[in-house]
């Protein structure tokens, strides 16, 4: 009896240390008295007690934040920069060999890369170019990390915090620029209206009657409203000729 026992207690932790399941975003590195035979998974893996001795990996896409840099531009500015890297494992025995921690070796990398790229470039290529910074760092990193055994798919720049003053004077040449585009507007429609007038006015002089029909239209005009007092503009043509008699006396009387 106790031999039954015996036997089944040994088969079971036998069992416990051999069997191990492995989810499907999982890969097990299986190492042999210290030296590595495969990766294996996912599903059911079968070790041998003792000899051998599995490390499991994460072949899932891990994001990973990178901590605020404090970032001296090539035009001398001051700024902190952080950033989000998003890779995954695609060789689990490099990253498992070539490298002791590939999660925290990958965060110093980033971080001194951070500075080494956002130091090259000036501000205004910083909040304008931040396309070309994010490719720039994941060429980089992903250069860097291939010996790893990891792939850098995506680098991101998250926020980049810029000293007060420096802020100030941004909003002072935003809203310089802002007043310098109004005025300009401002100045195209005066030339516009002063082009179109000028139009008005040769048309005018080429057809005397268009000054009537807009003499005509403007009283129309007037009358629609509720006004007290009324102005009737006169054109000078109606006093032409009571000009022409009193020229006409002057001179006689002259002579």
């Amino acid at each position: 009896m106790y031999t039954i026992i015996t036997i089944l207690v040994v088969t079971i932790l036998f069992l416990s240390a051999a069997i191990r399941i492995l989810n499907e975003y999982e890969r097990g590195v299986i190492f042999r008295l210290g030296r590595v035979i495969q990766a294996k998974g996912p599903g059911l893996i079968i070790l041998i007690p003792v000899v051998d001795k599995i490390v499991k990996v994460s072949m899932r896409l891990i994001a990973m934040d990178i901590d605020p840099q404090d970032v001296i531009s090539r035009d001398n500015v001051s700024v902190k920069v952080n950033a989000v890297i998003y890779f995954r494992v695609i060789d689990p025995i490099k990253a498992i060999v070539e490298v002791e921690d590939y999660s925290y070796a990958m965060s110093q990398l980033a971080q001194t890369t951070l500075r080494s790229v956002c130091g090259q470039a000036e501000l205004d290529e910083l909040l304008s170019a931040r396309e070309k910074i994010n490719s720039q760092l994941q060429e980089i990193l992903d250069l860097h990390t291939d010996p790893w055994g990891i792939k850098v798919t995506t680098v991101e720049l998250k926020h980049i915090d810029l000293p007060q003053d420096m802020q100030r004077s941004m909003a002072k040449q935003a809203e310089a620029e802002r007043e310098r585009r109004a005025k300009i507007i401002n100045a195209d429609g005066e030339f516009q209206a002063a082009t179109k007038l000028a139009e008005a006015a040769e048309i005018i002089r080429d057809h005397p009657m268009a000054l009537q029909l807009r003499y005509l239209q403007t009283m129309r005009e007037m009358s629609a409203e509720q006004n007290t007092t009324t102005i009737f503009p006169f054109p000078i043509d109606l006093f032409q000729p009571f000009l022409k008699i009193m020229d006409k006396v002057k001179k006689e009387g002259d002579t």
